[in-house]
């Protein structure tokens, strides 16, 4: 909500005062400075632009930080380096530990273009400590031996990113080392909603289902597989479909009882949804499914009830989801 980020915002800048008297902290009512709202083009509240130099042309835009620890890292990083530099195997060790996630790049020499886009990519994952190192010696100890971005949890390598010469994909690896902050399969409830949106993975896969049922071990078993191979580039959700809370959540897929198990990926940006066209939540199923999803060839599921047979016998035509587009357009 605004009023907590406001208080997150406020707190972030008292601590700031002290370590960084030069940034400036303001808030802007825009019910009230309408012009202002025009010219930064506001939409969503609440939003937090970063002006740098004195300039008001293209503030950076600050996008999904809610805490004020995270929000002092993230200034840090655009006003300073966004990493730390890693000379021992012994510090390399601390950062790894002293957070449940880490993020370490592994590089042959500290001038090239992918070490450039490591240090962009830090700057928009605030929520976790970056390091890197040219030590050849400590390459060797964690087994490296080409350029790699590797993200550790709970101390282990759980990922690891070759980082080709050349430019990566910024907004990719972003994605990706951002979802390391939910579990491989999330479940959905009120908790997690917010953290699952404030991932920036467009791409959301859901699998409905009562968590109870003697199948379920199983299906979710196949769902995990898939999530990992889907990493960063489809959101894998869990939908109990036993959960009361949840009912909101089945409406807007139009999920009745004895459609279940059933899966749907929903686009966020597009609101578009796909419904995978076959039964069984089987491995290979999922992964045909969310592949033909990432190649545009799934087809989008309009949820609609069967068109009625005298549908067109009076003067005023009856119109459901499937013969809309065909009858309208």
């Amino acid at each position: 909500s605004s009023q907590n980020l406001s208080e997150e915002f406020a707190e972030a800048a008292r601590q700031l005062k002290k370590e960084a008297p030069r940034i400036q902290f303001g808030k802007i009512d825009v019910t009230h400075q309408h012009d202002l709202r025009k010219e930064f083009n506001i939409q969503a509240f609440p939003t937090v632009k970063f002006f740098v130099n004195g300039s008001r042309e293209d503030p950076i835009d600050c996008k999904g930080v809610r805490k004020a620890s995270t929000f002092i890292t993230w200034v840090k990083r655009r006003t300073g380096p966004s990493t730390v530099l890693i000379n021992s195997t012994d510090q390399a060790e601390a950062i790894i530990k002293a957070d449940d996630l880490a993020v370490i790049g592994f590089f042959r020499e500290l001038h090239n273009d992918s070490v450039e886009v490591f240090c962009e990519t830090a700057r928009d994952v605030p929520e976790m400590p970056f390091g890197m190192t040219a030590s050849e010696d400590i390459c060797a100890n964690y087994g490296i031996q080409t350029n790699s971005l590797v993200v550790f949890k709970k101390g282990k390598p759980v990922h690891n990113e070759v980082l080709e010469d050349g430019r990566q994909n910024k907004l990719g690896l972003t994605r990706l080392i951002k979802t390391f902050t939910l579990d491989l399969v999330t479940e959905y409830n009120i908790e997690t909603s917010v953290k699952i949106f404030d991932v920036p993975v467009e791409n959301h896969i859901l699998l409905f289902t009562p968590t109870n049922s003697e199948t379920f071990n199983e299906i979710y078993e196949n769902y995990q597989s898939a999530a990992a191979e889907f990493r960063g580039k489809i959101l894998f959700v869990l939908v109990d479909t036993d959960e009361a809370r949840n009912g909101r959540i089945f409406e807007y897929f139009r999920i009745r009882d004895i459609d279940v198990p059933a899966v749907r990926i929903l686009n966020l940006t597009s609101d578009a949804k796909y419904k995978m066209p076959a039964d069984e939540v089987t491995v290979e199923n999922l992964k045909e499914f969310c592949q033909s999803y990432l190649n545009g060839k799934a087809k989008q599921h309009l949820s609609s009830e069967k068109i009625p047979q005298d549908w067109d016998k009076m003067p005023v035509k009856v119109l459901v989801g499937k013969n809309f587009n065909s009858i309208i357009f």
